[in-house]
Formats: structure tokens, C-alpha cells, sequence
């Protein structure tokens, strides 16, 4: 596993002392959408298929950050759209890096050159680029459907890392996975110098054109199981040991939706970042007035059968790290010895 020291600790303080508070929902990952516009079309994403009145609009920096300081996660991941787009991106990363968030910046890395040579940002143990990578560079830009755009983020990828820059990756498996080309992709990722990888699979985004290749939980488990045992030593992933077991079926987690809370130009989304069943204007009243018992596995909900995307389960995952010695002590393991 790789996460930072300094990460680490920063989110095994918040966790404990959420459970000394004996806080029953608290948040672990703020997202951030500051915009929808981007400059891809996804087929597993529809973030671009809102009207075009919505696409030019985008968050204030007092928003940004007033909706940062309420949620007081240690962590923010600025996604979108794309982050890259956003005309205050700088500055936003700079007042947050002073708020000592750990910044994880979603992006598909095509505007990444240019941002890096314009002076945008500094490297900072806080600020992490998190470059969108679905495989090799065939299965990566038929996913986003534009062809060099694999090219153009690894070029990216090197680039930052060369400048000093904190890179990790970020990976959505789909249906259509191979696993034996997910191993290879994981290997090229590593020689490219990343510090970490990020993985989840793909899970039903409403407003997604490509609705056939989401995967089913069944499918989930065999998918991750065989890519991911036998794991090479070389691989780092920037992410619980636990959610991974969790992808792999060796563990049985239930959802906490608002672990990973998301907020955009609307405010605050009801439950999560995959499901839109309306907003809250602030995010204490996102947690007051949520009907949770309506989402997750265990509910029944039709939506909430097939998902294990991590915004849901990965925050179960770092939970259930503190909550029993055993848990821990496998944790630990997993960290330091690299095997799932």
C-alpha cells in the first residue's frame, strides 16, 4: 500500500476522535465539483449531458471553501468535470494546501502540461494529481472515446513526477475488463513512477450514454479476484487493504454514503455521488434530514444492490480498520508487506 505518513495519520485522527465522540455519520472525503465542464465524453460518465446553462456555471471560491471548513474532512477530492477547467483552480488548491487538506485533483491530465508549465501549482505533500486511467491505450481511450488521450497522460504523468509533484492514479473497471490486461496496465502505471493507484469498479451513473458495461456484484468479485490475486510486488494502491478484500468478496461491508459527501453548484447531493434524489443546502442538514435506512445493500433498495463503488465502501472499509484490534492488525499487514 502507499499513503503518505502524513495522510495516514491526519485520517487515523479523524477516525478516532469521531469515535471518541461517538459520532454515528461524520465524513472522510469531501468531494468537490466546482464545475460539470469537461473536456471529454465519457461513456460511463454524464456529467456533460446537462444543459448547456448549467455547463458554464461554476463554484465561487468562498463557496468552495466554506463548504470545505463545514464538512471538515481531511481530505478533499476536487473532481468535476474537469478540475483543470476550472478558472480558479489555482488558487483554490493554494487556500486549501493552507488549510493542510490533502488534495487529490481529479483529472484526465490534458490540460495537466500546460497547467504545470504555466506556474498553476506547487509541489506540496498535500496536493496529489489523481490522473484518470481506465487501462492500457487501447481499452483507456475507447473508454473515454478519443483516441491519444492515453498518450497525452502519460506524457502528463512523467511530466509532473519529473517536477516533484505527488501522482497517483485513479481507475474505474467496467463489464468489459480483461483481467489479464488490468495486471499489465497496473504494471505500466508503476514504471511511470506513480506513488499510488486508486481502483473501484464501474456502478450505474444515471445519466452515463453507456449503460450496458456496469458491472454486477457478482461479477465485481470475480473481476477483482482476478486481478488482484497473486498481486505483484510492485503494485501500490493509494487505498484501504480492507476495501480492496472488500472488492475481492473476502470481506461484507454495508454502504456509508456519507463517508465520500459530494457538493456542486447545487449544494449538497442526496445520497451520494451516484444517486441525485436532490440536494441540501448545507451539510449538516445533508445528515440531519437524509433518510439513510432508505439506501445501501441491507435496505433493499434496487439501486443500491449491485454497488461496491468505493465513495460508498471505502469509508466502511477505513471505519472498520479502528474498530477491532483484528481489523487493524490486518490492516497493518496488508500495509507493510503489500499482499491483499
Amino acid at each position: 500500500m502507499s499513503v503518505p505518513a502524513a495522510q495516514a495519520w491526519a485520517v487515523a485522527r479523524h477516525v478516532v476522535t469521531n469515535k471518541l465522540l461517538r459520532r454515528k455519520r461524520y465524513p472522510l472525503v469531501m468531494m468537490l465539483e466546482p464545475l460539470m465542464r469537461c473536456n471529454l465524453a465519457c461513456a460511463g460518465c454524464g456529467k456533460i449531458q446537462y444543459p448547456a446553462q448549467i455547463l458554464k456555471k461554476h463554484l465561487t471560491i468562498e463557496q468552495c471553501l466554506a463548504a470545505t471548513d463545514e464538512c471538515g474532512a481531511p481530505m478533499v477530492s476536487i473532481a468535476g468535470g474537469e478540475p483543470l477547467m476550472y478558472p480558479l483552480i489555482g488558487e483554490l488548491v493554494r487556500r486549501l494546501v493552507k488549510r493542510k487538506k490533502f488534495i487529490y485533483l481529479c483529472t484526465n491530465a490534458l490540460l495537466l502540461r500546460e497547467r504545470l508549465a504555466e506556474g498553476t501549482f506547487e509541489p506540496s505533500r498535500y496536493l496529489a494529481f489523481s490522473v484518470h486511467m481506465d487501462g492500457l491505450e487501447e481499452d483507456h481511450d475507447e473508454s473515454v472515446c478519443r483516441d491519444g488521450v492515453y498518450a497525452e497522460a502519460t506524457a502528463a504523468i512523467k511530466d509532473a513526477v519529473g517536477r516533484g509533484y505527488r501522482v497517483t492514479t485513479n481507475t474505474t473497471l467496467f463489464d468489459n475488463s480483461q483481467p489479464f490486461r488490468v495486471r499489465r496496465f497496473f504494471d505500466e502505471m508503476m514504471e511511470l513512477g506513480v506513488e499510488g493507484m486508486m481502483v473501484s469498479p464501474g456502478y450505474s451513473y444515471a445519466k452515463a450514454p453507456d449503460q450496458e458495461h456496469f458491472l454486477r456484484r457478482e461479477r465485481t468479485t470475480q473481476l477483482f479476484s482476478d486481478v488482484l490475486s497473486d498481486k505483484a510486488k510492485s503494485w501500490k494502491f493509494n487505498q484501504s487493504p480492507l476495501f480492496l478484500q472488500f472488492l475481492m468478496g473476502k470481506k461484507d461491508f454495508e454502504c456509508t454514503p456519507w463517508g465520500n459527501p459530494l457538493y456542486t453548484i447545487f449544494g449538497w447531493q442526496r445520497p451520494c455521488y451516484l444517486l441525485q434524489e436532490g440536494y441540501a443546502s448545507t451539510f449538516q442538514e445533508l445528515l440531519d434530514t437524509t433518510q439513510w435506512e432508505n439506501y445501501g445493500r441491507q435496505s433493499g433498495n434496487p439501486k443500491c444492490q449491485d454497488c461496491m463503488v468505493h465513495c460508498g465502501y471505502e469509508p466502511t472499509a477505513v471505519n472498520a480498520t479502528f474498530s477491532s484490534l483484528k481489523e487493524l492488525k490486518n490492516t497493518v499487514v496488508a500495509m507493510v508487506t503489500g499482499k491483499i
